[in-house]
């Protein structure tokens, strides 16, 4: 399933918030919940004013961070260490 975007009437603010006129939200309300679940943050805007926006829950999330900090504490036990020119081998792949 592609990413809900209603052309024009949506503007990022690059910390994965989008701006939504309230006509486009009541349209598209399930695709707008769909980004909210996988992390975004939604603002409804009416007259280029904000006057609600949609926030992930935060219960789930802390518990998916927990699980993923959990499972490379996990992952590092048990595998071989990484060294410091790896690691930054691995920041620094596909920036070009």
């Amino acid at each position: 399933m592609s990413k809900f975007n209603p052309y024009k009437l949506v503007e990022t603010t690059g910390r994965n918030m989008k701006y939504v006129q309230s006509s486009v939200a009541k349209t598209h309300l399930p695709e707008l919940l769909d980004e909210v679940e996988s992390g975004a943050t939604i603002v409804i805007t009416r007259h280029g004013k904000p006057i609600a926006r949609l926030v992930p829950e935060e219960d789930s999330r802390r518990e998916d961070v927990r699980r993923a900090i959990a499972e490379m504490r996990e992952a590092r036990k048990n595998g071989p260490r990484a060294t410091i020119k790896e690691i930054l081998a691995w920041r620094d792949e596909g920036r070009k």
